[in-house]
């Protein structure tokens, strides 16, 4: 698995500076580094940014780091190597991103960061959610919700520990629901970011917690996992399940009563406004300090998923 993702890194390298060399003459590139191209969300990020390039007359160029910092890494110092306008990036490791982000502002590229938000630097916006913030309206949602079922609950957590913003998810949920009464943390388990490491992850939660009665899922890849392994242990009835990012997979469990409330953000809004801000420095707009852009996220129930249906058949 690690060759493949390797090389999976270095295919989308090679990619990367064929459509930059093939395309920087006659439209103004910017590059976006995502995380992965796997989950939805970061596929409707993609569209969001692809859509406002298209507007403003921009070429953008995706490159899909695989879940690999270093790759990550490499992307930024090859997109500022071949002098793309700018660089949008949704950032593995915040910090360790943070010498080539230097690199690329000092060779007069506009960075902006999305998704992540980066400590302070060169980057000319800060796009995205309070990862932190929004984790605790979640822990606050999963506390009112076990005071009204019994007051007691035993809740474990499937994360991404590569990943910074899951990271303050993580923080913000356990912040609110370790001080609760009647609430007992079973522990955090590794998904990678990855679907099929995220199943096992939880499977393996939920295996060593007979006791199980919550799940709290950090990203997209984590929630679908753990949905899939609630099912595959027919613990429906037993284990609900509280996260990040819907899904068909996760609307399923909505309508099953399994899963029972989802924080939803709006990641083609954050595409859209990174690239705006990198138009808007072009244009002599730059801000004297990282202008943050904050995307307002919602709390998705049975009682309002309808609207989201169509986006995620």
């Amino acid at each position: 698995m690690k060759n493949h993702r390797y090389l999976s890194a270095v295919a989308a390298g090679a990619i990367l500076v064929t459509s930059v060399a093939a395309h920087a003459a006659d439209k103004p590139v910017i590059g976006l580094i995502q995380a992965n191209q796997q989950a939805l969300y970061f596929v409707q990020l993609g569209q969001g940014a692809q859509a406002e390039a298209d507007k403003r007359g921009f070429k953008l160029v995706v490159f899909d780091a695989n879940n690999d910092t270093a790759a990550q890494n490499n992307a930024i110092e090859t997109y500022t190597q071949q002098k793309v306008m700018g660089i949008v990036v949704d950032a593995l490791d915040r910090n360790g991103i943070m010498p080539d982000v230097k690199a690329a502002a000092a060779a007069g590229i506009y960075v902006s960061a999305v998704d992540t938000i980066l400590p302070d630097g060169p980057q000319i916006a800060q796009v995205g959610v309070d990862s932190e913030a929004a984790g605790a309206i979640m822990g606050h949602f999963f506390v009112d919700y076990v005071a009204a079922h019994g007051g007691k609950a035993k809740v474990g957590i499937v994360g991404a520990l590569n990943s910074s913003s899951q990271n303050e998810r993580q923080k913000g949920f356990e912040d609110v629901a370790k001080s609760a009464p009647g609430v007992v943390m079973a522990g955090v388990v590794d998904g990678r970011n990855i679907q099929d490491n995220a199943m096992s992850a939880a499977e393996n939660l939920i295996t060593g917690n007979p006791d199980l009665t919550a799940i709290y899922a950090t990203g997209e890849p984590a929630l679908i996992g753990a949905a899939a392994a609630v099912e595959s242990q027919g613990k429906q009835d037993q284990i609900k399940i509280f996260g990040w990012d819907l899904s068909a997979s996760a609307i399923k469990g909505i309508d099953a009563g399994y899963v029972v409330g989802i924080i939803q953000q709006d990641p083609a809004g954050m595409g859209a406004a990174a690239v705006d801000a990198i138009a808007d420095a072009a244009s002599g707009k730059v801000p004297a300090t990282t202008a943050v852009i904050n995307v307002p996220v919602a709390t998705v129930t049975k009682v309002n998923v309808g609207p989201y249906r169509d986006a995620f058949k």
